[in-house]
């Protein structure tokens, strides 16, 4: 299948580079993976942007989330010659057993009057809290359900990778829900409407020891905090382009058809895509039909090489008529925008 992504003339829309470190001894090393929303006639942009220590030659150091340190951040230091380190991954060093991610990522707003040209804001808006958010806070979606906004996004520990919710009404004041999801678990996305009576959401939980796999599945709760009556939609499929894992986008978008569900699949060799599942209007656990091949997949050169190359990845989209237009992080380090047509990824959904 062609790629069916019109991608923006200007990609990358935001780089490193365009916004401004949290403080003067940081460096912001990526950006990503950006919730997506309208406030008052703009589109907003929830920034997962990720920092870690400007480095010296001989050293390897990463911050961790720690109240008690000066600006909340801990430094943590290792000589790179040291045998008790393990650089292999760029994203998570070893140290004598115990892991740490290279950066520490908090939340950050961007805005636009016109959906392609945004200005960062110059501060965080969102940091990890508490021992549950001490490696920090990654990758929001938003959904707008009546007048508030709700921002599920991952907590990151050394206890595991959990889902928190956190509400807003205005973008100034928060109110923090906790945790709805225990590790491990990513890539939650709530529908934008109720259905019978209850508030849906897609999660993905990992299984261990052998068993189970990084799959979505379909939770509902009568208050976006107590989940229930869990249901597995989508495995991953050996040999395809997401035989290792799969997860949900944004929310998903009401359709004549059913709930589109753009979800982001990766194969073995981490190289991340973009797909589609159609779910039932009034029973979001029943699957009526899911694209056999991607709908986008890493061809510019931005998505083919960077931070960790090969990777489209979105959490977020803004909706007009037929056009959808989604934001989405190329190769972990920038931020890129590209349109597709609703009734064009329908119609490559066999339905029968």
């Amino acid at each position: 299948m062609a790629d069916l992504a019109q991608r923006f003339a200007g990609n990358p829309i935001l780089r490193p580079i365009d916004v401004k470190p949290s403080r003067p001894d940081m460096a912001i090393e990526c950006l990503l993976n950006p919730g997506v929303f309208r406030y008052r006639g703009r589109v907003g942009l929830l920034l997962r942007v990720a920092e870690r220590p400007v480095q010296q030659e001989e050293w390897i150091s990463m911050p961790i989330a720690d109240p008690a340190s000066p600006g909340g951040v801990r430094i943590l230091s290792f000589r790179k010659d040291d045998p008790l380190l393990d650089l292999s991954d760029p994203r998570v060093i070893q140290y004598d057993g115990n892991g740490y991610l290279t950066t520490l990522s908090h939340l950050r707003l961007a805005w636009s009057d016109d959906g392609v040209h945004f200005t960062p804001d110059d501060s965080p808006t969102l940091v990890g809290e508490g021992e549950l958010q001490t490696y920090g806070i990654e990758d929001s979606r938003v959904t707008q359900i009546g007048d508030e906004y709700h921002l599920t996004y991952t907590a990151v520990s050394p206890a595991g990778v959990a889902v928190a919710l956190t509400t807003t009404r205005d973008w100034k004041a928060f109110e923090q829900r906790g945790l709805i999801f225990p590790p491990h678990n990513k890539d939650c996305a709530l529908f934008d409407e109720k259905i019978d009576g209850h508030y849906y959401a897609l999660h993905r939980p990992s299984g261990v020891g052998g068993l189970g796999g990084n799959f979505i599945w379909l939770a509902k709760s009568p208050d976006l905090i107590h989940w229930g009556d869990h249901r597995c939609l989508a495995l991953t499929r050996p040999g395809q382009w997401d035989t290792a894992r799969v997860g949900a986008g944004a929310s998903p978008i009401r359709t004549e058809k059913g709930w589109l569900v753009l979800y982001h699949g990766a194969d073995e060799f981490h190289r991340y895509c973009l797909g589609l599942l159609l779910l039932d209007l009034n029973d979001p656990a029943k699957v009526l039909a899911r694209g056999k091949e991607e709908v986008m997949e890493p061809t510019a050169p931005y998505e083919k090489t960077g931070f960790f190359g090969n990777v489209v990845f979105t959490n977020g989209h803004v909706l007009d008529g037929d056009k959808l237009t989604i934001y989405y992080g190329a190769s972990d380090e920038v931020i890129c925008g590209a349109t597709f047509s609703v009734k064009q990824l329908l119609a490559t959904l066999s339905l029968a």
